[in-house]
């Protein structure tokens, strides 16, 4: 399986990737945004120098709670970051021979507007769009720029709660609604190999539904495309456990990790990089990889 970015490919099997989170905001549900681009980068160059194959940058908080940020507001705090880019990796060095190197460079926004100024910038190389792909704007965008897609299961508008949300098998419906998504991105002309998938935890879903996505995640397997998930201190796992604080989470992340590497993902978006890459580097060595894995 070829994950097509911009300039170059990842291919697969191979141990699955990290994605470290870094969020250039004042109000993310963990608490470790920061406005400062220079706290920012370093976090950024820390998680690369701990084995992060991918950053993933944020400048709009996911959270419901909180309104939307305009759109020149979203862009300005993207370009602050995109500007000191290479300041992450320059100089430093892989932590393996694994690692992918230089790091992926994503950016978590969903609004076309922003997606069409960000990619103007070639080092952009994937738009992790968290409003479930409503049209195909998006998709062209990234077919136009070469850059790749990532598509997130979910329902409605972002930045709005949807607690109500109800399923009646969670895992159906996310085939049926990638099937959709799939056919959007086609006819928007946005090649197969530059597609990545997420089935959303916690996004329009309530704890039943995102342990039943744990427990069918191999599923997604039919779309021969690689599976993100982002494991990371999420709500399901404060649910389970009974934990108010998202960064005591880690050990419940770790435990979605390790459930998701034996169903076939291959990338994990988490904020302890460190962590994650001694999970998988462990995990990878026991658990034997499937076929295009």
């Amino acid at each position: 399986m070829i994950w097509r970015l911009r300039d170059r490919e990842i291919l697969f099997p191979r141990r699955p990737l990290v994605m470290g989170i870094v969020n250039v905001n004042d109000d993310s549900f963990c608490g470790d945004g920061t406005l400062d681009v220079s706290e920012a980068i370093a976090l950024a160059r820390r998680q690369v120098e701990a084995g992060a194959d991918s950053i993933d940058v944020g400048a709009e908080s996911a959270r419901t709670n909180r309104a939307a940020i305009p759109v020149d507001e979203e862009i300005a705090r993207f370009r602050g970051f995109l500007a000191r880019w290479e300041e992450v990796w320059a100089g430093a060095k892989p932590r393996d021979e694994i690692q992918v190197w230089p790091p992926v460079l994503s950016v978590n926004t969903w609004r076309p507007e922003v997606v069409e100024a960000l990619l103007e910038d070639s080092r952009v190389e994937l738009v992790n769009d968290m409003g479930g792909l409503p049209d195909d704007r998006n998709a062209r965008l990234c077919a136009r720029a070469g850059a790749s897609l990532l598509v997130m299961h979910s329902v409605g508008e972002p930045k709005v709660p949807h607690v109500h949300q109800q399923w009646d098998d969670v895992m159906t419906a996310m085939e049926t609604f990638f099937d959709e998504k799939w056919s959007l991105c086609e006819e928007a002309g946005l090649a197969r190999e530059s597609v990545i998938l997420d089935p959303g935890i916690d996004f329009a879903k309530q704890r039943d539904d995102n342990l039943a996505v744990y427990r069918g995640l191999e599923r997604l397997q039919r779309f021969g495309r690689p599976v993100l998930v982002p494991v990371s201190r999420k709500t399901v796992i404060r649910e389970v456990l009974d934990i108010q604080n998202p960064a005591d989470r880690d050990a419940g992340t770790i435990a979605c990790l390790a459930a998701s590497l034996r169903r076939q993902a291959h990338i994990f978006r988490v904020h302890h990089v460190e962590a994650a890459w001694q999970a998988i580097k462990v995990l990878d060595a026991v658990i034997p990889r499937a076929a295009g894995s």
